[in-house]
């Protein structure tokens, strides 16, 4: 298991430093955005990383735990139940830890005035927890991995970005842009990892080497 967390990782890491460069760009061309119009983007990026962290998650258990190949789960093979739940508290739990509180704590050590900690699936209830269900869904019936996981790299990026930039109230220096560049990598990298492949997988009982 070490082995394979350590070569995802090392896989995983080249993708997320663009998506963070990516992140920095942004950020520098978006410097005096408003406060409500960050936070309005943050609640169109959070909710779909959301789904496709769903998605994937769920997609990762029932490839090699429910035999989820042609179509759908094979009926007999997946308990729709846990399905739910790992899809579910693999994608809003290590959804928050990535988009809120991992650069909440780049915020408070930048010392950013507008720092808040916005935990999407209590503030925006009604919107978060159903997208993670549907999220499961989706994977139920079209199970898929590849490409939803690239995407989910990138809108949690994106995601943390606007967290942060929530925060900010003045120009940040040649410093601050650094240790934003650190968090956005960090936040992405390791949660988008553990929660579409390491997570899942702790759960298979025996391990199918099929991926779609």
């Amino acid at each position: 298991m070490f082995s394979h967390i350590s070569k995802e990782l090392k896989h995983h890491a080249p993708f997320t430093i663009f998506g963070a460069i990516t992140g920095i760009i942004i950020m520098i061309f978006f410097q005096k955005l408003p406060h409500k119009v960050s936070y309005n983007i943050f609640y169109v990026l959070h909710p779909i990383h959301v789904v496709l962290s769903a998605l994937v998650t769920a997609s990762m258990y029932g490839l090699h735990e429910c035999k989820c190949i042609t179509g759908k789960c094979l009926r007999g093979k997946c308990n729709l139940w846990i399905l739910l739940l790992i899809g579910y508290a693999g994608s809003v739990g290590i959804a928050t830890i990535s988009d809120s509180l991992i650069p909440y704590f780049g915020e408070f050590l930048l010392n950013m005035p507008k720092r808040e900690i916005h935990i999407g699936f209590i503030e925006e209830w009604w919107l978060i927890n159903p997208l993670a269900v549907i999220g499961v869904a989706i994977a139920y019936f079209k199970p898929s991995t590849k490409i939803p996981h690239s995407g989910h790299v990138l809108l949690s990026t994106w995601a943390s970005l606007f967290h942060i930039i929530m925060a900010r109230g003045e120009e940040l220096s040649w410093v601050s842009y650094i240790v934003v560049f650190f968090f956005l990598f960090v936040a992405v990298w390791l949660p988008c990892c553990i929660s579409d492949i390491v997570f899942p997988l702790l759960f298979v009982k025996s391990p199918d080497k099929t991926t779609n």
